[in-house]
Formats: structure tokens, sequence, C-alpha cells
């Protein structure tokens, strides 16, 4: 059954039918027929194919006088799957030999091990002949961690985050790939950061559930205003498994380190009993408003009234 994950990685090609040609371009460095035209034809395959043969997405390419150059077959693929290895074939040599034009399988496989997997050629029989899916895997999509690179190529840059969202630089390609959501339509943003969000990990996912509470505490909003929105349901994931506690002691925690931060930073000194009373807050609300009257206060009593 499709997942979400499986769906918006479709749903993206789908959107953007310019950007699979120009990733063979610029990833695979193949030699993509020049073209003036990309379109969605999926329901021209599934004419073509019986029902246990149907791709997730097919791509025309023509050129400027209509003529079909070359036809790009989208899998996402996120599990291993032996039959896969047996309608990939088919979907190249129906499609081929149907609309009389070129034709290549593209595999999106946001795994590493499922990458490699994929990218295995397939043989035909004895050796005579085979098939080469070419695989948009974390070998190939590189690490964006320039928020300029990421906004100038946000679908690349959510692949990106989808494909080294874990790794040791995790952190700054999320960071990248969230700043380039805010150029997009919060529809398509909501979607792929569902996307990013569901692939990581829980430890990154409290490194970034960190960094964007310590941006709004510190006023720097730099990530589009639904992430954190987003985030807040992931943490309703955490309610279920139990971690209510621990998610709100942390917020919690940080909101008051940060009131006494800029309290010190305002020389102002806290009592024994207003050192006790901002310890023993459990009101995040109540937190906040603190936190919003050291401006302008003269007093730590000001600042907690």
């Amino acid at each position: 059954m499709p997942t979400l994950e499986h769906n918006a990685l479709v749903e993206m090609f789908r959107d953007q039918p310019a950007l699979a040609p120009r990733l063979l371009a610029t990833l695979f460095h193949v030699e993509v027929p020049v073209h003036a035209s990309a379109a969605v034809v999926e329901s021209s395959l599934d004419q073509l194919m019986p029902v246990e043969f149907r791709a997730d997405l097919v791509l025309e390419l023509r050129d400027a006088s209509g003529v079909l150059v070359l036809a790009i077959v989208i899998e996402v693929q996120r599990d291993v799957d032996p039959n896969k290895k047996f309608s990939w074939p088919t979907y190249v040599t129906v499609v081929r030999a149907k609309k009389r034009c070129r034709t290549v399988v593209l595999v999106v496989a946001p795994d590493a091990g499922v990458a490699a997997w994929a990218a295995e050629n397939i043989d035909l029989g004895l050796g005579l002949g085979h098939v080469e899916p070419l695989v948009l895997g974390p070998a190939v999509v590189p690490e964006i961690t320039d928020p300029a690179d990421a906004e100038a190529e946000a679908e690349l840059a959510v692949l990106s985050a989808v494909a080294h969202g874990n790794g040791p630089s995790g952190l700054a390609v999320v960071q990248a790939a969230l700043v380039a959501l805010g150029r997009l339509d919060q529809e398509h943003a909501m979607v792929y950061f569902q996307l990013i969000w569901n692939g990581l990990r829980e430890p990154m996912r409290q490194a970034l559930e960190a960094l964007v509470m310590e941006r709004q505490i510190e006023g720097e909003a730099t990530f589009p205003p639904f992430v954190q929105k987003l985030i807040d349901r992931g943490k309703l994931e955490g309610i279920r498994e139990g971690k209510l506690e621990g998610i709100r002691e942390g917020e919690l925690k940080g909101k008051r380190d940060t009131l006494l931060r800029l309290l010190a930073r305002a020389g102002m000194v806290l009592t024994e009993n207003e050192s006790a009373r901002v310890q023993a807050c459990t009101d995040i609300a109540t937190l906040d408003r603190w936190i919003d009257n050291v401006l302008g206060a003269k007093t730590a009593a000001e600042v907690l009234s």
C-alpha cells in the first residue's frame, strides 16, 4: 500500500515534469535529447500494461515539432522487491515498442541499501542484453547544505534532506531544505516537510526540534511558520509513545534557561524566592510572558509581575 513518503515523491515529479530530465543531465551526466516539453502520461502506460505492471509515473519528452524523443518511467522504491527486476525491463520494452522512442527507468530510492540493489544491471538472458536502471539515491544526490543552493533547487534540496538527513551533515542539509521550502506554496512545502520529518531518526528529530525552538525563542524565525506546527504534530506521536513528560520538561527547561540568561544580561538579580518561582513555573505561556517582560523592565519583580 503506497505510503505518504511514496506518494509525496511521486507527486514531486508529477508536479515538476522538467525535474526528471534535468536530474538525468546534471546528476547522471547522460545526454538527454533536446526537447521543448516534458509531460506526464501515466494514463497511456496504464492502457499498455496489465494490472500487475503499473509504473508510478511516465514522462514524455517532445521536441519543438512534437516528436517524442524520450520516455522516462519513474519508480519510487523504498524497499527491496525482487519482482521489480522483472517489471522494470517490461516498462522499458513495452513503452519503447509502443511509442517508438528511447526509454529509460529512473528509480527514486532514498535508502542507500535499496538504491545499491536497484542500481544492479538486470540481465535479460545469458548475458546477451540487460537493462540498467538509473537510480536516484544517496550516492547520486548531493548533500546540499548552502541555503542559497537549496533555494535555487528546492526539489533537489528536499531529495537531499531525505537521502542525507540522518548523516554526519544531516542537520545542515535539513536546515537548507527548510529554508528552500519557504519559496514554495504552503501545500507543497508542508507535504515535503512531512516527507523529510518522517525519514528522520529520533536523534536528528530531537536536534531539529531543539534548533527550531531556539530560533523561535531568540526571535530568529528563519524557517517557514508551519514548521513548528508540523513538529508539534510529530510530538503528538511521541505523546502516544509515552514521551509527553520528557518533551514538556525539555521545552520548559529551555524557556527557563532563556529567561535566566536574559535577566543576567540585563543585570537583574533574582531573590531566592523569585528564583524558586521561576524554577517552579510549569506554564509555558507564563514563561513566554516573563521573557517578553524583560525588555523594558528595570527590576526582576517587574519581569515576574
